[in-house]
């Protein structure tokens, strides 16, 4: 490892800078893994290897690019290669949802306690007017009240006539 003689500077970087938007590829990832996951992919894959294995099979051995008595080393290449690419893919696309699902169920908890908060001081509201109306008089208890101030009225006024007679008015006399 070659020294450098001024440390007082960070050395350069490399000579290749390469660059890329992560966001972008990410997406470009999950498409791919979303495409890999599919049926379609499925159908399309067996059907290039059933061909791939039918122009190596079926031909004169000259005409075949990739002999079945080599062991088809081509198509192992070629789905290998496939492999090494699909699954750091795949793992990318996995890691982003699982980036995602962390952020929604913040969200959700965030949510969820607002919600437990509001509802609890709308229980303690509930319970605050419960409280205030258990003082006030109903229509029936008025109602009950108002009679029995009718009757004591009605008693002390007939009473009050038994003791003083309303005096007959001169034309009676």
């Amino acid at each position: 490892m070659k020294r450098r003689g001024d440390l007082s500077q960070p050395r350069p970087r490399g000579r290749f800078d390469v660059s890329y938007d992560p966001e972008a590829f990410g997406r470009f990832s999950e498409s791919i893994a979303r495409y890999l996951g599919t049926a379609r992919f499925l159908v399309w894959q067996t059907v290039v290897i059933v061909v791939w294995l039918a122009l190596n099979i079926l031909p004169p051995e000259d005409w075949q690019f990739d002999p079945w008595d080599r062991g088809l080393v081509l198509l192992t290449l070629v789905l290998s290669l496939q492999a090494s690419y699909a699954a750091p893919l795949i793992l990318l696309a996995q890691n982003r949802q699982e980036r995602r699902d962390r952020v929604a169920a913040e969200h959700d908890r965030e949510v969820a306690e607002r919600t437990q908060s509001d509802t609890e001081f709308l229980a303690r509201e509930i319970a605050g007017v419960r409280l205030a109306l258990a003082d006030v008089v109903t229509g029936e208890e008025l109602r009950d009240q108002l009679d029995g101030l009718t009757k004591a009225i009605d008693d002390l006024t007939s009473r009050l006539d038994e003791l003083h007679p309303e005096p007959s008015s001169p034309a009676d006399a």
